[in-house]
């Protein structure tokens, strides 16, 4: 008995289908998470509350992290992503009111952050998805300076770094732009085929480039 052929074209044509499914998939729970995110936010900003401190900042951060990551493939994940993205909403809420009350030309500082973080997203997603570009081999790149950034936050919790803070919000924002590429040419080549880690990690890329923006213009306004 002949056992049965699956052309290539066939199987190119489910996997195209299945990478399409999957960058929809990311680009509309990315969406979702952000305006969710935004309202947590503005409900910081409007409840005024205080900034809630960098031991509960990142232990919420990597304790949702690790919650998502293990329910990733169940409906819970989809949850845990608008729990860690809305708890990420309230910790920048205390951010952005503090720029807006107390640095001159505050609101005006952060619309341009917010301008220019949306501008770097959709400048970096269109190049990766129209070259079609394989950006995997920024991945020991990638490694290295999410660990470097790490020793860095873990350092700053103990010694003062603003003398430096022009170095490391200029580092974090090119190597979270690396991320966005490399995380959008994972998904266009197969790579990443689990959408709630994809979004996590876009989101991640654009708060942090937000943030960071933020700090680079509210010095350049002192």
């Amino acid at each position: 008995m002949a056992e049965p052929r699956v052309s290539y074209s066939g199987a190119q044509e489910v996997s195209l289908l299945a990478t399409h499914t999957v960058l929809k998939n990311t680009y509309l729970l990315l969406a979702m998470t952000l305006m969710f995110s935004a309202m947590t936010a503005a409900g910081a900003m409007v409840l005024n509350m205080p900034y809630l401190g960098p031991f509960v900042t990142l232990g919420g951060y990597f304790g949702l992290l690790f919650l998502t990551y293990r329910l990733r493939n169940s409906a819970w994940g989809l949850l845990s992503v608008f729990a860690l993205t809305g708890f990420m909403g309230l910790t920048l809420g205390p951010l952005v009111s503090f720029y807006v009350q107390a640095v001159p030309n505050g609101g005006e500082l952060v619309a341009t952050a917010f301008g220019l973080t949306g501008l770097i997203f959709l400048s970096l997603s269109a190049y990766a998805l129209i070259s079609r570009k394989d950006f995997s081999f920024m991945a020991g790149f990638i490694t290295v300076g999410l660990v470097t950034l790490l020793g860095v936050i873990l350092i700053g919790l103990f010694v003062d770094l603003s003398a430096f803070q022009l170095a490391i919000s200029t580092g974090v924002i090119l190597l979270m732009s690396a991320f966005i590429l490399y995380q959008t040419s994972a998904i266009i080549h197969g790579g990443e085929t689990n959408y709630v880690m994809a979004t996590i990690s876009l989101y991640v890329s654009i708060y942090n480039i937000f943030v960071n923006l933020l700090a680079l213009l509210g010095m350049g306004d002192e």
